[in-house]
């Protein structure tokens, strides 16, 4: 009794509407786009000029932060062990994290910090303009 009962369940496919029938000139209309009537002067758009952003004086430290540090290496380390293009020769060096350091050591990271301010604005420093305190280098045992 409950296979009876299942073939009498409206399953809602019967009244749908069928499908519209693709006519054989609906295709030329696609495609004649070219506005052809159209006459007179092309309306020129006004020009927005390439807007830089201006330098202002910068509020935060040139100094890169500690914290800053360790997470721009973390994810650059991340990044190379992914296979991502590696910025510096290599010298044996197989460690992603003295990849990065060294990339960081020769300003070759491709990152941009952005710290945010009380006001709610922002600054954008790149990893290439920060000043990396030396004290670091001894873990690595750099110069």
């Amino acid at each position: 009794m409950a296979d009876d009962d299942y073939n009498d369940l409206d399953m809602g496919y019967e009244d749908e509407p069928p499908e519209p029938e693709i006519e054989e000139g609906a295709e030329e209309e696609l495609d004649n786009t070219n506005n052809d009537d159209i006459t007179g002067e092309p309306v020129e758009a006004e020009e927005k000029e390439d807007e830089e952003p201006v330098e202002r004086a910068r509020k935060t430290s040139k100094f890169m932060t500690k914290y800053e540090r360790a997470r721009i290496l973390g994810t650059r380390a991340l990044q190379i062990s992914m296979n991502a293009p590696v910025m510096v020769e290599l010298e044996g060096e197989t460690d992603p994290l003295e990849i990065a350091m060294k990339e960081l050591r020769e300003r070759k990271i491709p990152f941009t910090i952005r710290r945010y301010l009380p006001d709610g604005s922002y600054e954008d420093w790149g990893v290439d303009e920060l000043i990396v305190e030396d004290s670091w280098k001894r873990q690595v045992g750099g110069a």
